[in-house]
């Protein structure tokens, strides 16, 4: 289901938010994968289905307030989340991060709070998982200033300025889901670090140019605009094989050590 010629069995996908250390902003956190949360918002029915097809394994002190506090970073202190999309695995630890601006795009939370409770579970949407005060605290990539992208992201040319500094570029992934978007960064220690979330499940399938197949990408989105996607990401891989690409699930790519403080 994740890889167009793989093998029937069960996979272990890791849920990999990324703790960014911003300069002057502090503490920024890319998605905020699974927390105790996502238990408890998948009780009923319908939202069990989720929990079935996708079941969750959450060791205590992995959820992403647990490992900010072992780094010394109160979840109170973090003032930014930039969400990649609506996807339960990507944001059930959000209503932990109760200060932060909430950076997204509108399209994607248009349509996670679309319709009832059976299209948003088929969507792959937990509305139980978003805050009740989402509205007053999004800040949409839509409306942020549009920038060019470093050459080194060719074929991606443009990027939406998160914060306003050019640190923290939010990329428009198209395909997996409406207002699916990725984030490039530029970190001072392992340079310009391409935060793709869900637009491949490995760098190995980037590398080869290999889309899930069509019965996944086109019940979740778009096949069609989801393998234009990872085309410019193969092109771009191919082009600047340096750049560090990270998937949000990718377990073939785990960074040596965590992304550190952005430029």
């Amino acid at each position: 289901m994740t890889l167009r010629g793989g093998a029937w069995r069960p996979v272990e996908f890791p849920a990999r938010p990324t703790l960014l250390v911003h300069p002057e902003e502090g503490p920024v956190l890319f998605d905020t994968g699974y927390a105790d949360a996502f238990t408890e918002a998948t009780r009923p029915v319908p939202e069990r289905f989720y929990r079935w097809l996708t079941p969750m394994r959450l060791p205590p002190g992995l959820d992403a307030a647990s490992q900010c506090r072992s780094l010394g970073i109160e979840p109170a202190e973090v003032r930014h989340v930039v969400l990649s999309h609506f996807h339960a695995d990507h944001v059930a630890g959000l209503n932990d991060f109760p200060a932060a601006r909430i950076h997204c795009a509108r399209a994607g939370l248009a349509d996670a709070t679309r319709g009832g409770r059976w299209r948003s579970v088929c969507a792959g949407v937990l509305r139980g998982l978003l805050p009740a005060d989402i509205a007053s605290r999004a800040r949409f990539f839509e409306e942020r200033p549009r920038v060019a992208l470093p050459s080194d992201a060719r074929p991606f040319t443009e990027g939406a300025d998160v914060l306003g500094d050019g640190s923290l570029l939010a990329v428009e992934l198209p395909g997996h889901c409406p207002g699916h978007w990725g984030l490039l960064v530029a970190d001072a220690r392992r340079g310009l670090n391409f935060l793709v979330a869900d637009a491949t499940w490995s760098v190995e399938a980037v590398r080869t140019n290999t889309p899930p197949p069509a019965l996944t990408t086109g019940f979740l989105g778009s096949t069609r605009r989801y393998r234009a996607t990872l085309g410019a990401l193969h092109v771009l891989h191919v082009r600047n094989p340096d750049l560090v690409l990270t998937p949000y699930h990718g377990a073939d790519d785990v960074p040596a050590r965590p992304a550190g403080a952005v430029a």
